[in-house]
């Protein structure tokens, strides 16, 4: 199933009305999730550069950096500043001056951002001979919150749905699906299991494409394609673009084995064209985040030499 990205999800903590004397309502406590933004929109940009780069840069930067990184992409200071503000209101950054006014990194994001490294650089596409994580689930309604939130988030990491209370998803991924289920405090009511390839009356694509919206996905992947000729040519901006447009996908394509793909499936052609202009404009990139940031110099200064390896952006 693809996830609705227009739309804001739903505030973790909101408030359910419960009947008169009925038990208080359990409810999702505050998650970082990985996808929270419109790809092309200024939060997600702004997602994008931070997720890519403060960590290499010692998980800080200046505000005026942060606006002059923006720039680069064409959004305007007033903009790029009051999308700042979301993101410390989603608790991505935290204000802090040093020598400027600035942000660091929230350390509560690292979880998120490292399950986003290895989705985004190192997307796993299945063999026949790969096991399956199945996800069965009874939740009580005073935690409907975090019935849906569970829901949402399985729909996000690119979970099939074989009904209500059961999903499926690639065995590797069964260490994201705990994460999801210990961060939600939902243990109770969650089990989790490895299988392997599923039988049922009907063939391997038919069932893969009643558990997943294989022709929505299909069209991801075909937008993806087709957006790679609007790239910019500047490569800072071309990189975070091309980062930013394709980051949704190698979490709504869970990388099914192709004996579950219909003929001609475009998913291999995406990884192939993403992995091609990263390794083309990533170092390129990371220069111009080192020139607006003088994070070179600083180095430099610091230890007499230039940035290091370790420094750099994997």
């Amino acid at each position: 199933m693809i996830a609705d990205r227009s739309a804001s999800p739903a505030t973790a903590n909101a408030t359910v009305t419960a009947a008169p004397n009925a038990a208080p309502d359990i409810v999702a406590g505050p998650v970082l999730d990985d996808i929270d933004a419109r790809p092309g929109s200024t939060a997600s940009l702004l997602r994008t550069i931070v997720g890519l780069y403060l960590r290499p840069l010692g998980g800080w930067i200046s505000a005026a950096d942060l606006v002059a990184l923006a720039d680069d992409l064409g959004i305007p200071a007033a903009q790029a500043r009051t999308g700042i503000t979301r993101l410390k209101q989603k608790g991505l950054l935290l204000a802090e001056r040093r020598h400027a006014i600035g942000y660091r990194l929230n350390p509560d994001a690292t979880t998120m951002l490292e399950r986003g490294d290895r989705r985004i650089f190192e997307m796993r596409e299945m063999t026949d001979a790969d096991s399956w994580c199945l996800i069965s689930f009874s939740i009580p309604e005073r935690a409907r919150s975090i019935r849906h939130q569970l829901r949402r988030r399985l729909q996000w990491i690119g979970a099939g749905v074989v009904s209500p209370a059961l999903w499926i998803c690639p065995g590797h991924l069964q260490g994201e699906v705990q994460e999801i289920v210990d961060e939600l405090q939902a243990s109770e009511w969650v089990t989790l299991f490895q299988a392997g390839t599923p039988t049922t009356v009907r063939t391997l694509p038919e069932t893969a494409a009643a558990w997943w919206d294989l022709e929505s996905l299909r069209a991801e992947h075909f937008a993806f394609q087709a957006s790679l000729a609007t790239l910019p040519t500047a490569p800072f901006a071309a990189y975070v673009q091309l980062l930013d447009r394709w980051r949704v996908l190698p979490y709504v394509d869970p990388g099914l084995p192709p004996s579950m793909l219909p003929a001609e499936w475009p998913g291999r052609r995406s990884v192939v064209e993403f992995q091609r202009l990263s390794t083309e404009l990533s170092d390129a990139a990371w220069q111009r985040v080192l020139d607006v940031t003088g994070a070179a110099a600083r180095s430099a200064r610091a230890t007499g030499a230039g940035v290091t390896e370790a420094a750099r952006p994997s």
